[in-house]
């Protein structure tokens, strides 16, 4: 008997009918399974064990976090069924996994199934389910499903391999756990304590909202220059030519760019090249998740959120293959699987034909999971939902617009216009001829139509010198977001599209920030925690994500994208079997423990511990009442009576620390401080001091 433990329900049903293919026995419903002929089939709810919390490995008497029982790294990680708001065991969960346990140890199931999604997080949440029912060793062999049709579902049922040849995968998916675990708690808590305020700490969430951080105070800053350009914009053969030059003349430059038009009007302006050429415009790529929801936030306005849930749930009613996967290729061993969905698709009236390219099939961009595409079982549009009918049509078109069999054929246009010796214009055009895959796709090139010229024409000219202004960088949008965590390291994000293979390679060696499976989760995680926002396809910074970053960087948390990216590296090397789980952990481990030995060991020099959130630093030297740590700085605790001394937590973009607080308000001022920033950016050296109406104020001694 084989015993099949599904991630989720909904799998657990679609596996069911599955096996209607492979035998006739029917399965009957029992209490939290199914059973007929050779299989019995059970489901977890998703995550039914999570890792321990830090009072299960070093007690506390407090309720309270403390610094006292941090950092924690456990010699060895414990897991436990999961456990409500209320800190107990949810009773389903308890109930699901008591189920799993007595079919695991029947005596007549000699094999068990892994059904969990096809990737390391799937890997694990079936392995802890057995893990900790089995009681004796028993065969354990693999589902991978790349779609929950029943077809292939029945297919995998003969495909199924041995567990320990996703041993890898697992130990990724088990190290990416604990590195998450380690960083997540041992620094949440300890800003937490810090500041006083709750500061969610991942090693992807923090440099997540750090580019958006960056993105917004460089906008926030930004000082539009004005400069000039020279440009014609005259008739020629009753057409309008405009021609702008490369050439660019600050705002002081007035003058300069008026004697250079003067010399380009002094030139003629000769058409030295018509060329036109018949060309055949191919389609762009399928999707990977990023992609899909890229496209669907730009069109739509549609969050990654929203579209993810979408995507899985049309994933799990078997209309398209699995969701979270970052290539945008097929693979060679799928064409067969291709040619039965084309044929299908076919049968609706649609101009399909197989075709082979290196531009749809590439083993070479395959991690684990092939693109995004429909399957060959299509839904019922009076079933879906407004927003699953734009999800799930915007997979079949593009499908369809790939294997189109009709080609889109364009002639290009290129004008090449000299001005005497100065400068050569080059005027370039699209036009559509043949529509072909179009027709379902819309082009990014768009048409644009040249005036009518021969080369040897005479083109009018007027240069006239053109005042404009440097705009500020953009927000992040959904698309250029996941662009940059796709490949955080690149610079030129343009040709993303032209040439990809610098994408994948940063994919593939971890570089990348979050992965397909989990950044929409954080990312959504951030804006539950008012860190940003995102406004129809755009995200912006809010107040408590601007404290997040900067209180961290106060705190010499550095979570940026080279240390994610270092710790991506080797998960990596885990699923190569490079590292050991052991060998990441560490990493993370020496990373964190490196964060408090710095915050207990602060030259004088470079003194800047803020202290610890509600920490008495000394007496008031205005009303004798304590003077304590604040979200913000340092304030009398009787301010509520009206006495308003206090101390910012930074002066002159110079941290103040606990230590030197405790100074001045025991001596009247602090030892030297270095490191001062004036407003005009000049650095400088001071000591604090409090002057005879209780102010802080710099004191330059001679």
């Amino acid at each position: 008997m084989k015993l099949i433990i599904a991630e989720k329900p909904s799998l657990a049903r679609n596996i069911i009918q599955g096996i209607g293919k492979v035998q006739k026995d029917e399965m009957k419903k029992k209490n939290g399974y199914f059973e007929g002929g050779d299989y019995i089939v059970t489901w977890a709810f998703g995550h039914l064990f999570s890792l321990a919390d830090i009072e299960d490995y070093t007690p506390s008497s407090s309720p309270k976090w403390t610094m006292d029982n941090i950092p924690c790294f456990p010699t060895e990680f414990k897991f436990a069924l999961k456990k409500g708001a209320d800190k107990k065991v949810d009773s389903g969960v308890e109930k699901q996994f008591n189920t799993i346990k007595q079919l695991c140890n029947r005596n007549d199931v000699d094999t068990i199934v892994n059904a969990g999604d096809s990737d390391r997080e799937g890997e694990i949440i079936v392995r802890l389910c057995v893990n900790h029912a089995l009681n004796t060793k028993k065969n354990f062999v693999r589902l991978w499903l790349p779609d929950q049709t029943p077809e292939t579902i029945s297919t995998g049922l003969g495909e199924m391999k041995n567990e320990l040849e996703y041993d890898n995968l697992a130990n990724e998916g088990f190290a990416r756990t604990y590195i998450d675990w380690l960083y997540g708690v041992n620094l949440t808590r300890f800003a937490t304590i810090k500041t006083g305020k709750l500061l969610r700490v991942g090693r992807v969430i923090v440099p997540i909202v750090k580019a958006i951080y960056d993105r917004d105070m460089e906008i926030r800053n930004f000082t539009p220059q004005k400069y000039y350009v020279i440009a014609s914009k005259e008739e020629t053969n009753g057409e309008i030519v405009e021609l702008t030059s490369k050439n660019k003349f600050t705002s002081e430059e007035l003058k300069k760019a008026e004697e250079s038009c003067a010399l380009y009007n002094n030139e003629d302006a000769i058409v030295t090249s018509v060329k036109t050429k018949k060309d055949t415009m191919y389609p762009p790529k399928l999707f990977s998740l990023s992609k899909l929801q890229s496209y669907l936030g730009k069109k739509f306005k549609m969050s990654m959120d929203d579209s993810l849930n979408i995507v899985q749930k049309l994933y799990e009613e078997g209309y398209v293959t699995y969701p979270r996967t970052n290539s945008e290729y097929l693979a060679t061993a799928e064409q067969g699987k291709m040619k039965t969905i084309i044929a299908n698709i076919a049968k609706m009236n649609y101009p399909v034909a197989f075709r082979f390219s290196k531009s749809i099939f590439d083993d070479s961009k395959i991690e684990s999971h092939s693109a995004l595409t429909p399957t060959y079982k299509i839904p019922d549009p009076k079933k879906l939902t407004d927003k699953e009918k734009q999800v799930y049509t915007t997979i079949f078109r593009r499908f369809v617009a790939v294997f189109c069999s009709e080609e889109c054929k364009v002639e290009k246009n290129e004008i090449k216009i000299s001005v005497g010796k100065l400068e050569e214009f080059t005027l370039k055009g699209t036009v559509i001829l043949e529509k072909g895959w179009t027709k379902f796709e819309e082009p990014t090139q768009k048409d644009r139509i040249l005036p009518k010229l021969s080369k040897g024409d005479k083109v009018n000219t007027l240069f006239k010198p053109v005042e404009k202004e440097t705009s500020p960088p953009k927000h992040y949008t959904i698309e250029t977001l996941n662009n940059y965590l796709k490949n955080p390291f690149k610079e030129d994000k343009a040709q993303a599209d032209e040439n990809d293979d610098e994408d994948y390679k940063a994919i593939f060696e971890g570089l990348e920030l979050g992965t397909e499976a989990t950044r929409t989760g954080i990312i959504e995680n951030a804006c539950k925690s008012a860190y940003i926002m995102l406004k129809k396809d755009s995200y912006y910074l809010l107040p408590d994500g601007e404290y997040l970053i900067e209180s961290l960087s106060q705190l010499g948390i550095i979570m940026d994208k080279y240390k994610t990216s270092q710790l991506g590296q080797a998960l990596k090397r885990v699923y190569r079997g490079e590292f050991s789980i052991n060998d990441s952990v560490s990493l993370a481990r020496n990373e964190i423990q490196a964060i408090f030995d710095a915050s207990k060991d602060i030259s004088l020099e470079k003194d800047t511990d803020i202290g610890v959130y509600g920490e008495v630093l000394g007496p008031c030297p205005i009303c004798d009442k304590d003077v304590i740590r604040s979200k913000y700085g340092y304030v009398c605790s009787g301010y509520k009576e009206g006495c308003k001394f206090s101390i910012g937590k930074s002066i002159c973009k110079r941290i103040i620390s606990a230590s030197n607080v405790k100074m001045l308000l025991a001596t009247g001022k602090t030892s030297k401080i270095q490191g001062f920033v004036s407003k005009n950016g000049k650095s400088f050296d001071a000591v604090l001091k409090l002057d005879e109406n209780k102010k802080v104020v710099f004191d330059f001694g001679k």
